[in-house]
């Protein structure tokens, strides 16, 4: 009874203690073994945080409002550098024709200048520089003032490459259809001034120079360029059209008569990305060339013409000098809500203020955008030759989505402080108080909910129309607004709050995509009518007619030949990627294989999953590309697949690839396949959590752990690779790769006895299982999860991804960009010191089928497929049709040398690829991956020990392996 009343009284006091703790008391937790207090520690956490949270150029200008904008002008030549840092400087004397001396400035490495300013004030920056030969992406720099960054966005100054159509006459195949002209690079000597990259400022960046000497330097991050001087300078801003009507009048300028010239949209001099080439429009008659039934080249833009800082030029021969009005045969069907903008220059100058705000506005269709509209804009134009450039704008939309970025970054930051709390299944009876807990949440909430009002309703007014664009921000204010009336729900919507600011996120990525379509471009005196032909009802049902009847006559799956001779070497290639990769994959053919070989390649865009019933009916193809890395080998089992080492240069081929890439393409003595593309895992991290949480980036697994500690207690997740079932039911599952890295990393293999059984049940297999386990049975990692999302909200601020994961997050999540990297996967601790990183490969691989009749030709098409050239070209080809999210992962050395990649992040890649190890393909070893999946989840799941469970599925795998080696008369 004695002991029953002293508990009694202990549970008393210990509650009494909990009440009179301050309310507002919140739990810490510190990575390092000298915890500060709490204060301290949140001080840090403010610092660190403000490492990568850095000033927006928004911010920046504020503080200097009002100050002086000296008419002053100062050149400072390229080679006139006070100090370099790093290679690949080099002095050029009268380069490309520019007199004088520039300076060569690699991909790497920083270039410093020193200036004196006698008036301090705000200034314009630019750049006179040359696109020498790179990687073909766009040129960035860093920009850094007396050795700091003034601001986040001048981490990221991009420098564009001139692009053009390689011939100036459409090339046409056998089936009459025009060709997409290849883009190829025409570099010339370019003045670009310093500006937002991202699109949110319409006007260039001023910088802050006091009185006195700064240095100004700029390092490199990407691409190599000449520089022949840097200017600081005030550019000048346009007059209103009102001002320039006049001048027109003092100038004795007068309108024209009787003129209309025409320049086709598709017949563009330059441009700044490979990604605006012309397109072919079949969906209207009001294009031409026009055919209802044949491919033709006959506009330009459309949706690859979206992003803010692309432009197009063309060139216009005027033939009299006087006034004249533009207008622009378009169709912005795309985006409701807002409209595309457009930044109109001719000859490098804005006419006058209101072109550096072109509005095209929403309407399905064809049309003729006059600039003016009713009452038309008028040009001084002299007689001769003048260019006219095009550029994406977000114009009066820039300052609204970059206030809906920050609001995100603010609210994402809220839901990760909520999280270190709650946890990410909050118990839905318990009220955390997290508005006392968490500094200024409901201040936050109000402020984010009044701007995103404020925004939706400035939408409104500028699109004149209300659409589902600000139908999500008024939903995300209402959910603040309801939280902020009851802090208690906010964990409890914690749910619909991650759903909502992810929307959030997509809204900023969709809102920026700015597409428009070009026809054709006129110029005409006041006087003249523009032509209207195809854009009437009649015009619009014939067409429609027209292409009904011809779809009954028309193979949409054949891709068409230049060449036509009965006589001609022939090879049959499958291809089970999109109709653009095909296209791109069948002009290169044309242009650098059937050209210097004279083998025709009859290319196939086919449903890849009818390759076995087509290979078993005997109408199979000669090559299949783009195969999963279990097919060639199980083939070969089979001899549908040929043998790669018959040939006579195989050894010199194979040295294209890592040893790593040919092991799943290897039986017995044979290759069976040839490497096309080759991934593996890295670790991808937010530098600004992390840094929050005083954590480095682990090194090795135990560090893994110690890092689970501080995250769990924060809430937070670390992300290992996903266990899942396969996407499509019968699909191979291959093994899973977080196993695969510790199985390799511990020394262990997949098979044994050369593939007679499975290894899995050794010592190290069954420890390596256990220990691939205990992360979820101990640490609770999640199992399946879009790490995408959890990695942009930082609720899994760390995790391990397929490397090609970069180029999602480059463009799915812009508002952390700068504020994450990725680094090698940690290692084990081997006995001498040191640490074993190595991770599995997967990838994809070119076959050729036994059937083939022409096997030196198929031969022939493989080696070029898989070269350098062929996949340097086919990787910037994607990137330039499809944007950085399209990178290609190719399995050739040299060729992904040659990718654009950021040389810090590349060199990080390469330290990786240097520990890549294949997994082997055996007879039955389709059983690994679907019982290793089945023993995780029987352990997992099931609670079964970890040895039981893996020890009864490997019999599984070796009752197979021994079937199928009986089954093709293999030893046992």
């Amino acid at each position: 009874m004695r002991l029953t009343h002293l508990a009694g009284k202990i549970v008393l006091a210990v509650m009494a203690l909990i009440i009179m703790l301050p309310i507002g008391t919140t739990l810490r937790t510190n990575a390092s073994p000298d915890a500060a207090s709490s204060d301290e520690q949140a001080q840090g956490s403010v610092a660190k945080q403000s490492a990568y949270n850095e000033r927006r150029y928004v911010q920046y200008l504020s503080e200097f409002e009002g100050e002086a904008r000296p008419k002053q002008e100062i050149v400072l030549e390229g080679a006139d550098f006070s100090r370099t840092e790093g290679d690949g400087f080099e002095k050029l004397e009268q380069f490309e024709g520019m007199d004088g001396t520039s300076l060569m400035t690699g991909e790497s490495g920083t270039v410093e200048w020193s200036v004196q300013i006698a008036e301090e004030g705000l200034y314009n920056l630019s750049l006179l520089y040359y696109p020498v030969e790179g990687k073909s992406s766009a040129i960035e720099r860093s920009l850094t003032i007396d050795g700091e960054r003034p601001f986040r966005e001048a981490a990221f100054l991009q420098f564009d490459r001139i692009w053009s159509n390689q011939k100036e006459e459409l090339v046409r195949d056998n089936q009459g259809n025009e060709l997409r002209p290849k883009q190829i690079e025409k570099p010339r000597w370019s003045e670009k001034l310093f500006r937002d990259s991202d699109g949110y400022e319409n006007e260039p960046f001023l910088f802050y120079l006091s009185q006195g000497t700064h240095t100004i330097a700029l390092e490199s991050t990407r691409e190599p360029m000449v520089i022949k001087q840097l200017k600081i300078f005030q550019q000048t801003t346009p007059m209103s059209y009102e001002d320039r009507v006049k001048q027109y009048d003092a100038d004795g300028v007068k309108p024209t008569t009787g003129k209309l010239i025409t320049i086709e949209g598709e017949a563009s001099t330059a441009k700044s990305s490979p990604t605006l080439y012309p397109l072919s429009e079949r969906s209207s008659a009001a294009v031409y060339p026009y055919s209802a039934s044949k491919i033709k080249i006959n506009t330009i833009g459309g949706y690859n013409w979206r992003l803010p800082g692309q432009w197009i030029e063309w060139e216009v021969d005027v033939p009299e000098t006087g006034l004249y009005k533009i207008a622009f045969k378009s169709q912005q069907n795309y985006v409701r809500g807002i409209y595309s903008t457009r930044r109109l220059t001719i000859d490098g100058e804005v006419p006058f203020k209101e072109m550096e705000k072109v509005a095209f506005r929403y309407k399905g269709g064809y049309r003729m955008d006059v600039m003016g509209g009713d009452e038309p804009y008028l040009y001084s134009l002299e007689k001769g030759k003048h260019t006219i450039r095009m550029e994406v704008s977000l114009g009066e939309f820039a300052p609204l989505i970059r206030e809906v970025e920050e609001s995100l970054y603010n609210l994402n930051d809220m839901y990760r402080k909520i999280l270190m709390i709650t946890g990410t299944k909050p118990d839905e009876f318990r009220d955390y108080q997290l508005d006392k807990k968490i500094d200024n949440l409901l201040e936050v909430f109000g402020a984010e909910s009044e701007r995103l009002k404020r925004i939706s309703k400035q939408l409104v007014a500028l699109s004149g129309q209300s659409s589902d664009q600000e139908a999500l921000l008024k939903t995300m204010a209402l959910q603040l607004d309801e939280m902020i009336d009851k802090p208690e729900s906010v964990s409890k919507r914690l749910g619909a709050y991650k759903t909502n600011t992810g929307g959030l996120g997509t809204w900023v990525q969709q809102a920026r995509q700015q597409p428009l379509e070009f026809d054709s471009i006129y110029i005409a005196s006041p006087d003249k009518k523009f032509p209207k032909k195809g854009m009437s009802f009649l015009s619009k049902l014939k067409h429609e007619a027209s292409t009904f009847m011809h779809s009954f006559f028309t193979d949409y799956n054949q891709i068409g030949n230049i060449t036509d001779k009965a006589d001609q070497r022939s090879v049959t290639v499958w291809i089970g990627s999109g109709r653009d990769q095909a296209n791109t994959i069948k002009a290169m053919i044309d242009e650098t294989f059937t050209s210097a070989t004279g083998i025709n390649v009859n290319l196939k865009l086919v449903n890849m999953g009818t390759l076995l019933p087509a290979t078993l009916a005997g109408q199979g193809p000669d090559v299949a590309m783009q195969i999963e890395n279990d097919i060639p080998v199980n083939y070969a089992m089979r001899n549908a697949s040929v043998d790669l080492t018959q040939f006579a240069d195989f050894n010199e081929v194979k040295d294209r690839f890592r040893s790593s890439a040919l092991v799943p393409y290897s039986y017995q003595s044979g290759v069976y396949a040839l490497p096309e593309t080759q991934t593996f895992n890295m670790l991808f991290y937010r530098k600004d959590v992390l840094e929050e949480l005083e954590l480095d980036v682990p090194k090795t697994w135990d560090d893994v752990s110690n890092l689970l500690a501080v995250l769990s207690k924060n809430h937070m997740q670390f992300g290992l690779p996903v266990v899942a079932q396969a996407a499509v039911q019968g699909q191979n599952i291959p093994p899973n790769s977080m196993y695969a890295t510790l199985l390799y990393q511990n020394g262990g293999q997949f098979y044994r006895n050369d593939g007679k059984e499975s290894d899995l049940d050794s010592r190290i297999g069954i420890e390596t299982f256990k220990q691939w386990t205990e992360f979820y049975t101990d640490y609770k990692l999640e199992r399946e999860y879009d790490f995408a999302n959890r990695f942009r909200t930082g609720q899994m601020p760390i995790g391990i991804a397929d490397y090609t994961t970069y180029n999602q997050l480059s463009v799915f999540a812009p508002e952390i960009r700068g504020m994450w990297g990725f680094a090698p996967v940690p290692g084990t601790v081997q006995k001498d010191g040191a640490i074993d990183r190595t991770v599995p490969s997967g990838g994809s691989g070119v076959v050729m089928m036994n059937a083939a009749e022409d096997k030196d030709a198929a031969w022939e098409f493989m080696k070029w497929w898989t070269s350098e050239t062929t996949q340097t070209t086919f990787g910037r080809e994607m990137e330039g049709l499809m944007g950085a999210a399209a990178r290609y992962p190719t399995a050739n050395i040299k060729a992904l040398d040659s990718l654009p990649w950021p040389v810090a992040d590349y060199e990080n890649l390469k330290e990786q690829f240097e520990s890549v190890k294949g997994v082997p393909e055996v007879p039955g070893g389709y059983f690994t991956g679907r019982h290793l999946f089945n023993a995780f989840y029987k352990s997992v799941v099931g609670a079964v020990e970890a040895r039981e469970s893996i020890m009864d599925y490997v019999q599984y795998m070796h009752d197979e392996i021994r079937t199928k080696r009986k089954e093709f008369g293999l030893p046992q």
